[in-house]
């Protein structure tokens, strides 16, 4: 493809160079750069690109983007100046793939729990009607029943149009995708179309890059004023910010919940540990599925099924047959009858809807048993309040260590137990160790009581200094079931 073709939807300051060369790829990071390719010079939160422009330049590009020419011009290189390179580079990669978008039905998730659930079950329900779909998610990506390992929430604009970009080549009609705050705000889906997207809820999370709940919260407004009329915004009713993530976009609105009047209304009617029963616009429906957190997921997905122009009874029907996602309210039954349940819950948010659901369930008849972390080099005025959240809804705390990264994890663990009161502190205990908290809070289980191990979900490794060594929370609990 020429590179006068690449950059002909874009708003260019000035140009010194030839535009008709043929371009063979286009990348932000400068080790990536093959011959042919064109590099952009994005400023990013750790480094600025326009330092490598060289290194690109010794690598092969034959073009580059950038805010800011370099002194010294090569005469071999086309030099394009616009004003923000991170917002043009979505629209670059759309325009050299082809514009796979327009080909596809992208239908966005955002809000701060829910989005893998969401996307996830949209992804297996359309798959179940016979199509051909993409999935891109924070546990795997997917072309149809090929799997794609995945990094980010949602990756880079150029891997992102180069991953569509395939799906539309294989004949996914359908792409379901997981849209984070950190998209947004880096641009990452600039150039997309979307033809829906869907509010979940919005509570705090992410504020080490965000700084602020206002902030977190114009991200993923932003997703929804993006919107054009001809897509669909589905807003949670029962998040109280869930009208004002609509009320500038151009998109039609709908709504669901399970508290008040909307367009997809929902009741639960019964719940275990098997699963419940729903009640969705006045059809009952089996799922299995536990918890209300789990109800308001899957009117989502039955609302997103309806506006994508399934019948409602079909999707009604797929919803029964559907399973929960890998790490998301995982339960495994103990030989000594417990039930131990590992999921992904790593904002304080989401540790209440699942320790809500758990109690709704057990209704008095067993104790809570609560294993719990918080992330190094994340946000740190979560962690007292994840141990604020274990502790008031839990028989027992075990405090542990979740990914540490480059952070000691005594340090914190304390930062956890900062925020517990004395009368807090008789139910806690902190073992840094999480494989020996794990056996520690099934050895304190009994008979009908519920072990939650939160934090790490379909994780399959825990990050120490650097390095990712294996370690799945579910394995663990089964090698801990042999042996009982």
């Amino acid at each position: 493809m020429k590179l006068e073709e690449i950059i002909k939807g874009i708003t260019v300051s000035e140009i010194i160079g030839n535009t008709t060369k043929e371009i063979s790829g286009i990348n932000i990071d400068s080790r990536l750069i093959e011959p042919e390719h064109v590099f952009v010079a994005v400023k990013g939160t750790q480094t600025d690109g326009h330092a490598y422009i060289t290194k690109a330049i010794e690598k092969g590009a034959v073009a580059v983007v950038c805010e800011t020419l370099p002194e010294t011009l090569n005469e071999n290189i086309t030099y394009i100046k616009v004003g923000d390179t991170e917002d043009i580079v979505g629209k670059l990669a759309t325009a050299f793939y082809g514009d796979p978008t327009s080909k596809l039905e992208l239908v966005g998730v955002t809000g701060t729990n829910g989005k893998t659930t969401i996307a996830t079950l949209l992804y297996n329900m359309f798959r179940k009607f016979g199509y051909k779909v993409g999935l891109i998610s924070t546990v795997c990506n997917y072309i149809d029943d090929e799997a794609v390992p995945t990094d980010h929430t949602t990756p880079d604009p150029i891997t992102l149009n180069q991953l569509l970009g395939r799906m539309a080549d294989e004949g996914c009609k359908y792409v379901f995708m997981e849209v984070s705050s950190h998209s947004v705000a880096q641009k990452r889906i600039g150039g997309l179309k979307f033809a829906g997207g869907i509010f979940t809820n919005l509570t705090r999370d992410h504020l080490d890059y965000h700084k602020t709940v206002e902030n977190y919260l114009k991200a993923k407004k932003a997703f929804f004023d993006g919107l054009s009329k001809s897509a669909f915004a589905l807003t949670n009713l029962d998040d109280r910010n869930g009208l004002v993530m609509t009320q500038n976009t151009k998109a039609k609105v709908s709504t669901y919940s399970l508290r008040s009047l909307s367009d997809f209304k929902g009741k639960v009617l019964e719940d275990g540990f098997e699963g419940m029963l729903l009640d969705i616009n006045n059809v009952e429906v089996n799922v299995q599925f536990i918890g209300r957190f789990n109800a308001s997921n899957l009117l989502a997905v039955y609302g997103a099924g309806c506006l994508l122009g399934k019948k409602p009874e079909d999707v009604l029907l797929a919803l029964s047959t559907l399973r929960p996602v890998a790490g998301r309210f995982d339960s495994l039954r103990s030989p000594k009858g417990y039930t131990a349940i590992v999921d992904y819950a790593h904002t304080p948010d989401a540790l209440e809807n699942v320790l809500n659901a758990i109690h709704e369930v057990l209704n008095g008849k067993g104790k809570v048993i609560t294993v719990v972390g918080a992330g190094g080099n994340r946000d740190k005025g979560k962690r007292p309040l994840m141990a604020q959240e274990a502790a008031k809804q839990s028989d027992k705390v075990i405090i542990t260590s979740d990914n540490p990264r480059f952070e000691e994890p005594q340090d914190i663990i304390n930062d956890m137990l900062a925020g517990l009161n004395k009368e807090n502190m008789r139910k806690v205990i902190s073992i840094a160790d999480r494989k020996e908290a794990i056996r520690t809070a099934c050895m304190l289980a009994q008979a009908k009581d519920v072990v939650l191990v939160a934090g790490k979900g379909h994780e399959n490794y825990q990050e120490i200094k650097g390095i990712k060594h294996h370690f799945d929370d579910k394995e663990v609990l089964k090698d801990i079931f042999a042996n009982e």
